[in-house]
């Protein structure tokens, strides 16, 4: 395409479509990255898309999606999530690792934001479809040395801060090469910023959290002190030879949950990652032929688990958590599940209530839901089990069943605390109430 039938720029822009590279244009793709693109590189980590921009099927554009960058203290500082969090939620988070626009710049200027534009309104259910989860959040980083990131800001994009300047040069290793760029954040989804540093993720996030642990939170004497949490625990174990003791094996358990394992397998695998001061620290016994210290496997957290109490032991760890961190208690949230796999004399799976703490999803006390009942009468039980001293000023949060008189006073008079209970039709007069006093954005639809 010539000057001379160059199309004005509102026509041809109107033109531009944008759709995901096919598999057998990835030579041509990434052997225009390596000649025309500043980075001379078509190298993409991890999960990735590539999407291909096009006018009556002449390539315009090439952009490329990515996973982001393990750490960045900007996008840390402007999120303001936990290391945790960090660890278990970065799949959310996309990198745009390449991005580059084929024809002159200044024969279309706008051509860049365009095509960004584009890409973003479907990379979130690309990503979904490809992945199997959606994103909610896109970072660049812009070296301003070469590019003022005009495009980015026309698209919503928000400057955070500089880099440090360094790179990666092994897996924990990097090198100083002076050359900072500037981070550049999108929200895809509406409030994505508080959304990640929230202590649960909305429900069709969630569960693309659950399968991801996050590092231990813990220091070496922490763990120490949970270790004494379970010494009292009976052995239910027979025989000479036990490998690992019963407490060492519960404290393995807990500090699996608390860094988001859900299952026997997943707790062998988080205990693997733990360091040799922090298994030691956990009461782990030296190997004599190696020196070294080892976390159970699956199969023996299976037989010490399997038959122990499953509430005392959340009960037990959830009082440690407070003793540690009284903070885990500003919030909680009050649930209702069943209990897979139980069963009552009716046939039915057993039924918990749940406190769970908002900051850091840890179960702190359980109580079962009577045959024949409901949640209401469960609370107040439940909530006894907690330091009546720890609950002054505490937010309670439930779904729509508490929002009972006796609940909220409960709550507020005899407990001290503050509620935030769901409002639907089971009290249909204060929700009439609501609705002509409450602007609409209150109500989900």
């Amino acid at each position: 395409m010539t000057k001379s039938n160059l199309a004005p720029e509102s026509e041809f822009l109107r033109k531009v479509s944008v759709r995901l590279m096919a598999a057998e244009e990835r030579a041509r793709f990434d052997a225009l990255l390596e000649e025309e693109h500043y980075l001379q590189s078509a190298r993409l980590g991890g999960q990735s898309l590539r999407y291909v921009a096009e006018v009556e099927g002449q390539w315009v554009g090439l952009i490329a999606f990515s996973g982001a960058s393990p750490h960045t203290k900007a996008r840390e500082e402007a999120i303001g999530w936990t290391a945790r969090q960090r660890a278990r939620r970065l799949c959310l988070v996309v990198n745009n690792s390449r991005f580059l626009v084929l024809p002159e710049r200044q024969r279309y200027p706008n051509l860049a934001s365009r095509v960004l534009a584009l890409c973003l309104k479907r990379l979130s259910a690309d990503w979904q479809e490809h992945w199997g989860h959606p994103v909610v959040l896109v970072e660049s980083y812009v070296d301003e040395s070469q590019y003022r990131g005009t495009c980015y800001r026309a698209c919503g994009f928000a400057a955070v801060g500089l880099t440090a300047g360094y790179g990666r040069s092994s897996r924990d290793y990097y090198l100083e090469h002076g050359q900072p760029k500037q981070l550049y954040l999108r929200e895809l989804r509406p409030r994505a910023l508080g959304i990640l540093r929230q202590g649960r993720l909305p429900a069709d996030l969630a569960e693309h959290e659950e399968s991801i642990s996050g590092p231990c939170p813990l220091r070496a004497h922490e763990l120490n002190s949970l270790l004494e949490v379970f010494q009292p625990f009976k052995e239910r174990r027979r025989g000479h030879g036990l490998r690992h003791r019963q407490p060492f094996v519960l404290a393995c358990a807990a500090v699996a949950i608390l860094m988001g394992a859900g299952g026997y397998q997943a707790f062998e695998e988080e205990c693997s990652k733990l360091s040799q001061r922090q298994l030691r620290a956990l009461g782990c016994r030296q190997d004599p032929k190696t020196g070294r210290y080892s976390p159970p496997s699956d199969t023996t957290f299976f037989r010490v688990i399997h038959a122990l109490d499953g509430a005392e032991f959340d009960l037990r760890v959830g009082q440690w958590m407070m003793r540690q961190e009284i903070s885990v208690l500003q919030a909680l949230a009050i649930d209702g599940k069943c209990l897979r796999g139980s069963g009552r004399g009716d046939g039915k799976p057993l039924q918990l209530l749940s406190a769970v703490s908002h900051r850091l999803r840890l179960t702190v006390a359980q109580e079962p839901i009577q045959e024949k009942s409901n949640e209401i009468p469960a609370l107040k039980p439940l909530l006894a089990k907690l330091p009546k001293a720890a609950l002054e000023g505490t937010m309670i949060t439930a779904d729509a069943i508490q929002c009972q008189q006796e609940s909220s006073r409960f709550l507020t008079q005899e407990l001290g605390a503050d509620y935030l209970w769901g409002l639907k039709g089971n009290q249909s007069g204060i929700l009439e109430r609501a609705q002509t006093r409450l602007p609409e954005d209150f109500f989900s639809p």
